[in-house]
């Protein structure tokens, strides 16, 4: 028998080391396809590998090589060793990283599916036959469980008892897989009943089914897909869901992207209330186990739906008919670790490979997406209320953190028993901490950056992690005249809380601080809605998704951060995160009304939303960054060298600066970043109208210097459509 040759890719992070590397499979290995995980000797120790292809085959004699010492549950599908491989050429890594993203959640640790002893009646004694009279009280009991309930734990029951029952062949016992069921926090109500249409979404559904009907491309979806631009309230959801039934009743399965799982409980519920345990999710802030079960379920086909935040675009399923992409224009879609991923991209990429249709929905969707996706329209609510008015509140000349206004539309809204959420995208407590004598400001010793007080008595990075304790004296001068520069979600719910929390108004807070632990965010929101009254303040994360009929006020607290950051995006950021908070109040009979705090009440992306008028604002945005050669009218590609040393990251960024050339393009740089979680860093930016010309060239300078880049210490890092 000729022998089986398996093309498999180590698991390892160097750039330096690439495969595929040959292995003879042994006779009994034969079975293992494309995507199999394989335990390898490799370089001298014992690694994972995925195989990549097969052969009959091999450049080496095949007795000299070596053999996998085992082959593994949790491998993936072909269909997903072929994205990997796509995944890193386009984002400039490699295929072995990009394949650890797809594994079977925690196969490295060898988590497997979790057993039970399970007791099933095997006869029913009842007649009176086979020695029914000499059961005990307690054994009739059991066996009448088992009647009316069916297969049960033995744990849940004796397993003495069963054992008893099972040598008299009453009871069958035997281990079987339970799965570990993920929880979460309810919030909102859900039906398995369809709601009516409003005529908006019966028109706009009709397109998006005759895309799903379709099953060997994207005809009439544009090149990127369908994209739903609905006003918030607009009953977007109801569209995907119609949408998902369509494809599971075609036989077929679908994706469901969110931006964070656990501050979107609302959508997630209506899927699993609509379609039942066919529905999976896949988040890190499940446990290791749960996630496992539920990628299994995925991979057998037992589940066809699965719902998650960006790494679900990698869930495991056969046939794929549909990919939602919910909230489109979130940031959280691009993934921060290497590959750094668009699961946006990705999707469009997967939807390629199934002949699947890709929709992509938000109330303030990404120039990029209006170029290149087919638009509906949902330019309605579905309960027929306006749109909320906004007002611009100028806080130029104010030194408290709320405006009067804002202090009064609060105080409106307690003495009225309603709700209102207060939105400032900064956590902790103040900004920054200085010295009044001295000037002395605390700075992350790793990072280069300020750090940021907190209530709890430390100042801590938001980059690294560092803390340490609240000083009491200035360290260069001793003084104790200390200042708070600055607030954040702390210090505003703080003031709140004195301000309104008394006789029975709750102050509730949602941030990354809180949202740390399991399923925290949803209780926080499911907290805020089983109130009777209250306010929820936090960071972006209270302007996502979330539907609360009963609140009446939106306050949007320094609205023009965003726009101080050196990014093309700074306008496009702003408008959204304005008119996402907006969209949740006056969602009920009582309406609702929108104050924006701003130093900057002429900017144009805030004057946009507050006139609720997304078409000016993409048709000005579009304009611009078509003068500039902004996406989507070029291509941005940021690479970051790091090392220890200084002049080591800007040498290596000099020689990769030397290597790229693509007619057209523009490299600029390098230049200095600020010193990051104890290394230096510095940076190149290519500016290119050819996409994948610039890809090529990034990627073959990344990897003609990566083996001398390890010697030296230095790592480098591709940011392709950076954020």
């Amino acid at each position: 028998m000729v022998p089986m040759i398996a093309r498999v890719e180590p698991l390892t992070t160097a750039r330096a080391l690439r495969g595929p590397f040959d292995y003879r499979l042994r006779e009994e290995q034969h079975d293992a396809g494309v995507g199999a995980l394989l335990r390898i000797p490799f370089a001298g120790r014992t690694a994972l590998g995925v195989i990549v292809g097969l052969s009959d085959s091999s450049e080496i004699v095949p007795e000299r090589l070596a053999e996998p010492d085992a082959v593994l549950p949790g491998g993936i599908p072909a269909d997903l060793v072929e994205l990997a491989t796509w995944m890193a050429a386009e984002y400039c890594s490699t295929p072995a990283r990009a394949l650890g993203l797809m594994l079977a959640p925690g196969a490295a640790q060898g988590t497997r599916s979790r057993e039970v002893l399970v007791a099933e009646l095997a006869h029913d004694p009842s007649d009176g036959a086979d020695g029914a009279e000499r059961l005990t009280d307690r054994q009739r009991a059991i066996l009448e469980r088992l009647r009316r309930e069916g297969p049960i734990a033995a744990s849940a029951i004796g397993t003495d008892a069963l054992r008893r029952l099972e040598r008299r062949g009453l009871v069958t016992l035997e281990r079987r897989a339970q799965r570990r069921r993920p929880g979460q926090a309810t919030v909102g109500s859900a039906s398995a009943v369809a709601p009516p249409l409003t005529d908006d979404q019966q028109a706009v559904l009709g397109e998006v089914l005759g895309a799903v009907a379709r099953p060997s491309r994207l005809d009439g979806a544009g090149p990127g897909g369908i994209l739903l631009h609905g006003v918030t309230g607009s009953g977007k959801t109801e569209v995907y869901l119609r949408a998902v039934e369509a494809t599971l009743a075609a036989g077929r399965s679908a994706i469901v992207l969110v931006p964070e799982i656990g501050l979107t409980p609302q959508a997630l519920g209506r899927f699993e209330a609509r379609f039942g345990d066919v529905v999976a999710v896949l988040h890190s802030a499940l446990g290791q186990g749960e996630r496992y079960d539920e990628w299994v379920r995925l991979r057998s086909g037992e589940a066809r739906v699965c719902v998650g935040p960006r790494s679900a675009v990698f869930a495991p399923l056969a046939d794929i008919g549909l990919i939602v992409v919910d909230e489109e224009h979130d940031a959280s879609y691009k993934h921060e670790g290497d590959p750094r991923y668009d699961a946006r991209t990705v999707a469009l990429r997967r939807a390629q490979q199934h002949g699947a249709a890709l929709l992509c929905g938000s109330a303030t969707p990404r120039p990029e997406s209006v170029a290149s996706q087919r638009r509906l329209r949902l330019p309605r609510r579905v309960d027929g209320r306006p749109l909320p008015p906004v007002e611009v509140l100028d806080m130029r000349g104010q030194h408290h953190p709320l405006h009067p206004r804002t202090r009064m539309a609060l105080a409106d809204v307690r003495r009225g028993g309603r709700k209102a959420i207060v939105l400032l995208n900064r956590r902790g407590w103040s900004n920054f901490l200085s010295c009044r004598a001295c000037g002395h400001a605390w700075m992350c010793p790793n990072c280069e950056v300020a750090l940021v007080l907190h209530q709890a008595g430390f100042v801590a990075c938001h980059h690294c992690g560092h803390r340490e304790p609240l000083p009491e004296r200035c360290r260069s001068c001793g003084s104790a005249a200390l200042a708070r520069h600055g607030a954040g979600t702390q210090r505003v719910e703080h003031d709140l809380r004195a301000a309104l929390g008394d006789g029975g108004f709750p102050v509730f807070r949602l941030d990354a601080d809180i949202a740390g632990g399991k399923d925290r965010a949803g209780l926080t929101l499911a907290q805020f809605e089983a109130a009777d009254a209250g306010v929820l303040v936090g960071t972006q994360m209270v302007a996502k998704g979330h539907d609360f009929p009963d609140v009446t006020l939106g306050v949007v607290l320094d609205a023009d951060q965003t726009l101080r950051f050196p990014d093309f995006r700074a306008e496009e950021r702003t408008f959204a995160l304005i008119t996402q908070l907006a969209g949740r109040a006056g969602r009920g009979d009582a309406g609702g009304t929108v104050l924006v705090q701003t130093l900057a009440p002429e900017a144009r992306s805030i004057e946009h939303a507050a006139r609720h008028d997304a078409d000016a604002f993409l048709s000005e945005e579009l304009g611009r960054r078509q003068a500039l050669g902004y996406p989507p009218f070029g291509s941005l590609i940021r690479i970051v060298c790091s090392a220890e040393d200084a002049g080591e990251a800007a040498s290596l960024a000099k020689e990769l600066h030397d290597r790229i050339s693509v007619p057209g393009a523009a490299v600029l740089g390098p230049a200095p970043l600020f010193r990051l979680r104890g290394r230096s860093r510095s940076q190149l930016v290519i500016k290119a109208t050819d996409r994948p010309g610039a890809i090529a060239a990034v990627g073959a300078a990344v990897e003609g210097l990566a083996a001398g880049a390890s010697r030296r210490r230095v790592s480098i890092s591709v940011d392709v459509d950076p954020q």
